[in-house]
């Protein structure tokens, strides 16, 4: 059925350990730049280890409407502070809705997934993780994140839904599949993100970079 094997390779790498670039806001469609304004969607979908929230937890410093209560402070965390969704920083992203319009948060971090092939050989892909809203389980069908996500398997990049830091739905873009199609395959249990040097181990130095431009 789904053969990554055939799809291209992704066009650049990350250097394991290193995170990503700070960015504030970049360019959309329109000519103005991306703010997080009033989204603080981010803060309660991902998990932030050094201060034990998990998935799906709204953080103790985030205030609504306000953002977060100890932003660029000796308090925020380290990972907060190079974190950006893809929608903010990220340019092939400008055609979808500001995270907390469209229920999910695209991340910068990469992951992989392993799957087993029909000679019993096991892969490792590359997958983008998307988190969302349980509230709204359905929002990673929307149209312009489909279009999105067909891009990147054109690279040889799938999906990793993730509902929170364990329930994930893996989905294939039709140019993982001979006959077209769209693959989601449920039922995927999944753990922490891996860190960069698994990924960059798992993937033999091919992920993809983290902020496409």
């Amino acid at each position: 059925m789904i053969d990554p094997r055939t799809r291209g390779q992704p066009r650049a790498s990350i250097a394991a350990g290193k995170p990503a670039q700070k960015e504030e806001a970049c360019v959309g469609f329109d000519g103005a730049m991306r703010k997080c304004g009033d989204c603080q969607l981010c803060c309660k979908l991902l998990p932030v280890p050094p201060l034990k929230k998990g998935a799906g937890v709204v953080c103790q410093f985030q205030r609504f409407r306000k953002g977060c209560a100890v932003h660029h402070t000796a308090r925020m965390p380290f990972e907060c502070g190079v974190w950006n969704c893809r929608w903010l920083v990220n340019d092939a992203a400008a055609e979808l809705s500001r995270p907390d319009r469209a229920h999910y948060v695209i991340d910068l971090m990469p992951d992989f997934i392993t799957i087993t092939n029909g000679d019993g050989s096991k892969q490792n892909i590359q997958v983008v993780q998307i988190w969302v809203d349980p509230k709204f389980p359905n929002a990673h069908r929307d149209p312009g994140l489909r279009r999105w996500l067909y891009r990147r398997a054109e690279d040889g990049i799938a999906a990793l839904i993730r509902f929170n830091a364990r329930d994930a739905l893996t989905v294939f873009a039709p140019p993982f599949d001979e006959k077209g199609e769209w693959h989601e395959i449920s039922g995927a249990r999944t753990g922490a993100t891996h860190s960069f040097a698994e990924i960059e181990k798992a993937l033999g130095g091919r992920a993809s970079a983290i902020i496409e431009r």
